[in-house]
C-alpha cells in the first residue's frame, strides 16, 4: 500500500506536467510552417534574415518553422520570405527592379494569375542565395505588393552578380 502522501505528490506532478505541455504547445502553435529553402544554411541566409524588417507595410512579423525564413500578416495566409532557393538562371520570365533611391535588387516577377493558388511569386535574380517572397492572392488583392521595396536593404547584404536586362 502506498503512503497516502507518496500519493498525492505523485497526483500533483502530472497536471503539473500537463500544465507546463499545454503552455508550451500553446507558445508553438502561432508559428508558421515553411517549407525550408535547399541552401536556407548559407551564412548570408542569417544576414539577410537578421536585418529584415520587424513589420512589412501593415502586415506584423510572425514566427516561423523553419531556419532562413520570416512571414509577415496573418498566420493562416501570411506573406512567406525564404532565403536559400535555388537561383533563377537567365529567363525570358518578367523580371523588375526595385529601386528605393538607395538600394537596387532585381526581382523575377511571376504574377497570381499564371500561378496555381493565384499567388505572386517573387525570385531576387542574380544574388546567390537567392531570395523568394510568396505573397498569397488574398493579400495581392488587398494590398499593394510596393513593400517588395522594404526588403532591399536587408537582400542587398546578399552580393549582385547580374542583373535584369
Amino acid at each position: 500500500d502506498v503512503p497516502r502522501q507518496a500519493r498525492s505528490s505523485r497526483r500533483l506532478r502530472v497536471p503539473a506536467v500537463a500544465v507546463i505541455a499545454a503552455g508550451t504547445l500553446a507558445g508553438c502553435t502561432g508559428a508558421v510552417p515553411v517549407e525550408v529553402a535547399p541552401y536556407a544554411a548559407d551564412p548570408l541566409c542569417a544576414e539577410v534574415v537578421l536585418a529584415l524588417p520587424r513589420d512589412l507595410g501593415e502586415f506584423p512579423r510572425r514566427s516561423t518553422t523553419s531556419q532562413a525564413t520570416v512571414a509577415w500578416g496573418d498566420p493562416a495566409d501570411p506573406v512567406v520570405l525564404r532565403c536559400g532557393v535555388e537561383p533563377p538562371g537567365p529567363t525570358t520570365d518578367r523580371c523588375v527592379n526595385a529601386d528605393d533611391g538607395e538600394t537596387s535588387v532585381d526581382w523575377i516577377s511571376i504574377p497570381g494569375d499564371e500561378t496555381p493558388d493565384g499567388a505572386w511569386r517573387f525570385t531576387t535574380y542574380g544574388r546567390v542565395p537567392a531570395v523568394e517572397v510568396v505573397v498569397p492572392a488574398a493579400v495581392a488583392e488587398t494590398s499593394s505588393t510596393s513593400f517588395i521595396l522594404d526588403l532591399g536593404p536587408a537582400v542587398a547584404r546578399v552580393e549582385q552578380t547580374r542583373a535584369c536586362l
